[in-house]
């Protein structure tokens, strides 16, 4: 990586000397940096790079697929739906927890656990659930 920090510094200050930088936006303001203390300092550039592409980690995406599906959960009237649902549900959750992220997976399904079991022990009924998963929300 100091091959690249050194061609993207000379890029800068060659920049600099031409004048292109002079009229940014935002120029003579404080800059919003994110906060990456928690990040590898040899993992930095590259998630940053993908980041700003809008690519988002894999442990990310999962956690983001738990909670919808937790959604739908809550709310899927047939038991092959649900059962679908709850196999990918369980899946991502062992998928963080073996990303080291086993505290998240915690959450999640702490989350979404009281209205889950309700519905299984339950059975698939209406309003009733829906309305008691919202109190527990």
């Amino acid at each position: 990586m100091a091959l690249l920090d050194q061609i993207v510094e000379d890029r800068i200050q060659v920049a600099l000397a031409r004048g292109e930088l002079d009229h940014l936006p935002g120029s003579g303001r404080p800059l919003q940096l994110d906060d990456d203390s928690m990040v590898p300092e040899h993992l930095r550039m590259g998630l940053r790079i993908l980041r700003n592409a809008g690519m988002v980690p894999p442990e990310i995406e999962s956690l983001r697929e738990a909670h919808a599906l937790g959604r739908l959960l809550q709310t899927a009237e047939r038991r092959e739906e649900q059962d679908r649902a709850r196999r990918r549900f369980m899946m991502l959750l062992y998928r963080l927890e073996a990303a080291g992220l086993a505290h998240t997976s915690r959450a999640v399904l702490a989350e979404y656990q009281p209205a889950l079991l309700r519905r299984l022990h339950g059975g698939v009924s209406g309003e009733n659930d829906r309305a008691s998963a919202d109190r527990d929300a």
